[in-house]
């Protein structure tokens, strides 16, 4: 390996990552808006964590259509879990459970995704194949997930270059994790089935703040369509990162898009940090062939040790083996990402597949902090046969999962001769990754049986062809010819109202940038307020902004317009009845008159502003503030 040196995340350059050799891939998945769920008739969208029975499953591997099982299916099975489901019969029916046939595809979320693979230049397949994808996590009941490639290929513009998509396919949403302690998982099932369309890229992203920039342009790009959910958990993305000399490690799960490069600088230096740990053990003489590890029963020596996790788990009856990692002294305090070290890649291999979850779940020699004593950890070495090379590992639990246990420190700690595992990690709070299951193979993949091929015809690409909305990079060029601030460019182009704001400008002479605030920045105050600004229509701004243009309202009256509309009131009496006349001082005199009798002013300095306040607040959407403000000028207060 070449020299190199990780400076902190903020000091990074692009010629270090390209020094690297970084590159990265997206996996984005986005909830479609739909009524329905795409194999069944429930309802999508209907969240709740209420739940009217419990059904409990034991998963289990397959063999694929080559007679050979996924190797991540048979890490699962490993993990011998409980899987119980909670079911709200208002969301779920016998369809997600495995025990009806599927409906077929929905229809709606068929055109939706043809329609966002068209705006990605993709190329859209002949004909929908579905397919099972295995999942042995118990995240679907069936022990799979049916998906469907829609498109290939196909591109989104990033700064000078063209950033080219592999594919976007159609599925079906997983349950929600509720709880995994132990070897008992606990999902509720009311987002099942719904609708997901899951984009994938190219891995040509170079720079951590690539990664999220992109991923930026494909969720306003899905959004432009208006067609799409939005909020908590709606969008969610797998990361792929890998580096010159490591593999690709997918990330999965990301909720939110600004965690996405500190989680790529992160794995970088794991993988960086890996290979070197490879070439340690290689200068030790340690490869594949001449590793060395045992394991042995050590639970009598340690029946009155002072560590206290371990004393309490013999008192329970609980064993402990102790793993010998020949020459491996000082291994498992190297470091891998920020504030981590090789023993959490050990430990979280232990917690997920042994399923010894209660943290400290191992401890080892090349850890100072709190750890067994001295004297124990000399007759432990002594009673195994260990040297002072050797790193000594301890776990603890019932026999079968610290034998489970022993195993997968001792498997981890070889994969460290070969660089870095294939596997699929979780993203942590803390912008690091942890150890979720081995990497899928093509195994996973099968034919489904259950549903028919479905043939695109050219009919349904000519009518959604023909309502595609304007790709938001084209948008985005012609509103910043308007010379509207870059945020306003940006988030109008993919914002639901941006052909009516096409519209007010071009046909109403609105300012751009007045147009934008009053699109952007309105119905922020009025959700706020607590208004449903999903009521909001097209047509709403349209006829309050026509009337405005037309000196029909006032700008204050046009928020009070949208009230009225949220509510269902007729907004266009509203404004219709009050024109814009000049402002008549008598009808000033009388309401500062009224303020005299019920408003007891101390300080004299803040008259003239108390007055003004009060005035627009009973004159409230009929005039302009700047007409109240001349008029008091003419008045004697």
């Amino acid at each position: 390996m070449h020299e190199f040196t990780f400076k902190p995340f903020d000091e990074m350059t692009d010629e270090d990552y390209a020094a690297l050799g970084f590159k990265a891939g997206l996996e984005i998945h986005q909830q479609l808006l739909t009524e329905k769920k795409l194999f069944c008739h429930c309802p999508a969208g209907k969240y709740s964590p209420e739940y009217h029975s419990e059904i409990l499953r034991h998963m289990r591997p397959t063999l694929s259509e080559l007679g050979e099982y996924d190797r991540t299916a048979l890490m699962e099975f490993k993990t011998k879990k409980d899987i119980i489901y909670r079911i709200n019969r208002e969301s779920v029916c016998t369809y997600e459970l495995d025990d009806s046939p599927p409906f077929l595809i929905n229809e709606q979320a068929l055109d939706i995704a043809i329609e966002i693979g068209l705006l990605t230049n993709s190329t859209i397949v002949d004909e929908i194949h579905i397919a099972r994808k295995q999942y042995l996590d118990g995240s679907i009941p069936a022990g799979f997930q049916r998906t469907a490639i829609v498109s290939v290929g196909g591109f989104v513009p990033y700064k000078d270059r063209k950033i080219n998509l592999i594919q976007m396919s159609l599925e079906e949403d997983s349950c929600r994790e509720f709880s995994d302690v132990g070897h008992k998982r606990i999902y509720l099932t009311d987002r099942l089935g719904m609708p997901l369309l899951e984009t994938v890229t190219e891995p040509v992203l170079r720079t951590p703040n690539e990664v999220a920039e992109v991923n930026d342009i494909l969720r306003r790009l899905v959004r432009s369509t208006g067609k799409v959910r939005t909020g908590i958990g709606s969008g969610r993305q797998d990361l792929n990162v890998s580096i010159d000399g490591g593999t690709r490690i997918e990330i999965k799960g990301v909720p939110r898009i600004p965690e996405l490069p500190l989680l790529s600088y992160n794995e970088a230096m794991r993988q960086w940090n890996l290979l070197k740990l490879r070439d340690e053990l290689k200068r030790r003489g340690i490869d594949q062939e001449s590793f060395q590890a045992k394991t042995d029963d050590v639970t009598k020596f340690l029946k009155n040790t002072q560590y206290q996790p371990i004393y309490n788990a013999i008192s329970e009856g609980k064993l402990v083996y102790c793993v010998t990692l020949r020459n491996f002294k000082n291994i498992l305090s190297w470091k891998t990402q920020t504030d981590t070290f090789f023993s959490k890649e050990i430990s979280d291999r232990v917690r997920v597949i042994a399923c010894l979850t209660t943290l400290p779940n191992i401890i080892h020699s090349d850890y100072p902090g709190e750890t067994i004593s001295s004297s124990e950890g000399k007759t432990l070495r002594k009673a195994i046969g260990a040297t002072d090379d050797d790193t000594i590992v301890l776990v603890w639990g019932n026999e079968l999962d610290a034998k489970t246990g022993a195993q997968e420190i001792i498997i981890r700690a070889k994969e460290a001769t070969i660089g870095v595992p294939a596997e699929t990690r979780q993203a942590l709070s803390d912008g690091t990754n942890g150890f979720e299951r081995i990497l899928p193979g093509p195994q996973r993949m099968y034919p489904d049986t259950d549903l028919p091929p479905k043939q695109v015809s050219e009919e349904r690409l000519e009518r959604i062809s023909a309502a595609l909305p304007k790709q938001i990079w084209l948008r985005e060029k012609e509103y910043r010819e308007l010379k509207i601030p870059e945020y306003y460019a940006l988030t109008i182009a993919y914002s639901q109202f941006a052909n009516v704001f096409e519209k007010v400008v071009k046909e109403l002479n609105i300012k751009p940038t007045f147009a934008a605030t009053v699109i952007l920045d309105y119905p922020k105050r009025l959700k706020k307020k607590g208004f449903d600004v999903s009521k909001i229509k097209e047509e709403h701004f349209f006829n309050i902004l026509k009337a405005f243009s037309e000196e029909k309202i006032v700008r204050d009256a046009i928020i009070i317009a949208l009230e009225k509309a949220i509510k269902g009131e007729d907004y266009e009496d509203f404004f219709l009845s009050k024109k814009v006349d000049e402002i008549k001082i008598d009808e000033i005199k009388k309401i500062i008159e009224k303020v005299k009798e019920t408003t007891e002013i101390k300080n004299k300095d803040k008259k003239k502003e108390i007055y003004l306040s009060k005035i627009m607040r009973s004159l409230r959407g009929t005039v302009e503030f700047s007409q109240v403000k001349q008029a008091l000028e003419q008045i004697e207060l």
